[in-house]
């Protein structure tokens, strides 16, 4: 083997191994951006956990209130806005809602939704 064939073939070897080097910095690279991503993505979730001060009467409740209860979206909220003003009001308090099974008879209201929004729920 000459010396100008050694040289080449290192020369191959250094370009398969820089080559093989990008490779691995641009993997590690995307590793840590998807590490990063994932992380905020979690971190984000956390921040807009429903904190609410105190109960929420579905039977006088906006919209924009009822919609603070888990598992309650703008849909399931205005259905429970809707029901009670078409719905005639019960027993000697007048309110449509007496208890959370009441609530059961709103169109996407059923009993895992009721067992997530329950601790959050008063009716007066």
């Amino acid at each position: 083997m000459t010396s100008d064939n050694f040289i080449q073939k290192i020369e191959v070897i250094e370009n398969k191994i820089k080559s093989f080097s990008f490779i691995i910095a641009a993997a590690i690279c995307v590793l840590f951006c998807g590490y990063f991503v994932v992380s905020n993505l979690l971190e984000s979730e956390q921040l807009y956990e429903i904190r609410l001060d105190e109960k929420i009467n579905p039977n006088d409740a906006s919209a924009a209130s009822l919609v603070r209860l888990p598992g309650i979206g703008i849909g399931r909220a205005q259905a429970i806005v809707t029901y009670r003003e078409n719905s005639p009001k019960k027993g000697g308090n007048g309110l449509t809602f007496q208890n959370d099974n009441d609530l059961r008879k709103v169109k996407g209201i059923g009993p895992k939704v009721l067992q997530n929004m329950n601790e959050w729920l008063e009716f007066e």
